[in-house]
């Protein structure tokens, strides 16, 4: 179907650099002329003389493509006024206002159903579309697209924080087709994002199906080691069991430095600044540090040292998915001058203790365990703090053996971990021909109205798409610890 796709057979130029030719019964407007724009100031607090409300924050609509009443949003209040003017409506678009990164700006959701308690929150602008204009399923479609973002990027103001102001937003061009024409485009866009979004989830399973095969010979080996006939004692660690007696059996405090990362949100305008680059929840997974996204920082040299990473650092989520909780990796340098943001632990190894020993302990069963039954839990997110950190149990065997150890791990998990490194270039590969094909639909590179009228009538996904099926953390590119941090700072 998509190869059948072909160029519309009349165009114009659109009279904006970065869309170029447009179809030529197609018009370009900009976002005032489509749509009305209101930026909430409804805050979180709860006030005893305000009504109560459902407020959707930055986090939500960052995550989230689409917006329910059915999430989990935050409660809170606002008055009768604020109510009116910034409850969301079926078919408005939400996009990221402010935020500690300029590429953050701009991020769309749309408004999937209407609440009488749903409203907008700070750092966001609520975007009604003019109905007898532009549909609010084609203007989150063209929000989407490569070139709409680049309007917001190239208007985000600041240095440390950047936000778009109400007359940049307003000011961006967007194609705008026939209301029919951008029925049938929204219903193909939807059809194949179904697909793809169901291929990613596949896969997604089959990666974790391949983690938790990883972690449990991770979890033998590190807990138990690789003599099957060794004599065994007690670990004193109820879910441990019992463990080689000649290991030791200590805390991490006692092999390790537990370093805290650094706070967002501080005005250092009255000091000399740097800008660095910094890891967030986001860039540490288990086994690996994913550097597709590194944002940079601007801070005083003084508070860069405190929390910059040195090569064998072992980094740590604080929080998260419940299920995640206590991921962990060896950061090997891969960045210069790198530092860490206060949601990523560095843990820095004495010499009895192998940072990739202490990462497969972090990864085991063993690991998840301890940080999922001593972390501090809200809905399906936990957190963990230094204390509990230091606090973990280890069970330690020789340097010598420990390098044993790890050796056998890698030849035994060779074989998993080329299988989840294929699946997730897979998944890459889909999210990059996803967003290509979002931008030539939008902005009338394919027509595809015959295609979009052979498809068939679907039903929408029951099954909520994972965080990971937009933009890798971002869904993956940013997780619920580390976008609150940056709506907080912003």
């Amino acid at each position: 179907m998509i190869d059948d796709l072909k160029p519309y057979p009349q165009m114009k130029d659109s009279g904006v650099p970065w869309l170029g030719e447009v179809p030529e019964h197609w018009d370009v407007r900009r976002l005032r002329n489509l749509a009305d724009m209101r930026v909430s100031n409804v805050d979180k607090h709860t006030k005893e003389d305000e009504r109560p409300i459902r407020l959707c924050n930055y986090v939500d609509v960052y995550k989230n493509d689409y917006i329910r009443p059915s999430m989990n949003l935050m409660r809170a209040t606002a008055t009768r006024e604020e109510i009116e003017r910034f409850r969301l409506s079926e078919g408005d678009v939400l996009i990221t206002k402010d935020s500690e990164a300029w590429n953050d700006i701009g991020v769309p959701a749309l408004v999937r159903e209407s609440a009488d308690d749903l409203v907008s929150g700070y750092h966001l602008a609520l975007l009604r579309p003019f109905r007898e204009r532009i549909a609010g399923e084609f203007l989150f479609r063209s929000l989407q697209s490569i070139g709409l973002q680049y309007q917001f990027h190239v208007e985000a103001n600041g240095v440390t924080r950047y936000g778009l102001s109400h007359a940049a937003i307003k000011s961006v061009w967007l194609p705008a087709p026939p209301i029919s024409e951008q029925a049938a485009i929204v219903r193909f866009l939807d059809h194949v994002d179904r697909r793809i979004r169901r291929y990613i989830r596949a896969k997604q399973k089959l990666i974790k199906l391949l983690e938790e095969l990883k972690a449990a010979i991770i979890h033998r080996a590190v807990t138990r080691g690789l003599d099957p006939n060794i004599r065994l004692k007690p670990s004193g660690v109820e879910w441990l069991g019992h463990v080689p007696e000649h290991w030791e059996v200590t805390r991490l405090k006692n092999v390790a430095a537990v370093q805290t990362g650094l706070t967002l949100g501080k005005d250092y305008r009255s000091a000399k600044t740097k800008r660095y680059p910094y890891l967030r929840v986001a860039n540490v997974q288990t086994g690996r540090v994913d550097l597709r996204t590194v944002k940079e920082v601007e801070v005083p040299e003084a508070e860069a040292r405190r929390s910059m990473l040195r090569a064998g650092d072992v980094l740590m989520t604080e929080g998260g998915d419940i299920d995640k909780l206590g991921r962990g990796c060896v950061w090997s340098g891969e960045i210069a001058e790198c530092l860490h943001q206060n949601h990523v632990f560095a843990v820095r190894c004495g010499l009895r203790l192998l940072p990739a020993f202490l990462a497969g302990l972090m990864a085991s069963n063993h690991g998840r365990a301890y940080f999922q039954t001593t972390a501090k839990q809200t809905t399906n997110l936990a957190a963990t703090n230094s204390t509990t950190l230091r606090a973990f149990p280890l069970v330690l065997p020789d340097v010598a053996e420990q390098e044993h150890v790890l050796s056998w791990i890698a030849t035994e998990t060779e074989a998993l971990v080329r299988a989840a490194a294929d699946a997730e270039r897979e998944i890459a590969l889909l999210r990059e021909y996803r967003t290509r094909l979002i931008a030539d639909v939008v902005t009338g590179k394919l027509d595809v109205r015959e295609a979009a009228a052979r498809l068939p009538q679907e039903a929408e996904d029951i099954e909520p798409p994972d965080a990971t099926d937009g933009e890798p953390d971002a869904d993956e590119s940013a997780d619920d610890l580390d976008a609150e941090a940056e709506e907080t700072a912003a």
